[in-house]
């Protein structure tokens, strides 16, 4: 299925995604709980996570290591590339290009994952 999972509880951020995600035409789907974002990234098999690590309701670091230790997701997650660590200005600044990375392939190869992270 392919897409963009979110895993971000911040209104005002999710909204930003959803629109772009819109105008992009990138499937989004958002998972609410480490359950939720594990399933969907099961399910779907993203070529793009995206993870608030400053998002409480989300459990972000919990997310992560549920969809490292299921193989069949870990499997997906290597096979979509790299992960990427990226202050929320910075990922704010480049939302379009990245979001993008989520949309269907046209080329060569796969898109790297991206994983969005708070100010350090």
């Amino acid at each position: 299925m392919a897409g963009v999972v979110a895993a971000v509880d911040d209104l005002i951020f999710g909204a930003r995604l959803q629109e772009t995600a819109r105008r992009l035409q990138v499937d989004l789907a958002f998972g609410r709980s480490p359950e939720d974002a594990t399933a969907l990234t099961k399910a779907r098999r993203p070529t793009l996570v995206i993870l608030d690590l400053q998002s409480e309701a989300c459990h972000p670091l919990e997310t992560i290591r549920r969809i490292k230790e299921d193989p069949d997701v870990r499997t997906a997650a290597a096979e979509a590339g790299c992960d990427e660590l990226l202050p929320r200005s910075a990922f704010s600044a480049r939302l379009a290009e990245i979001l993008q990375r989520g949309a269907p392939a046209t080329g060569e190869g796969c898109p790297p994952a991206a994983t969005l992270g708070g100010t350090p």
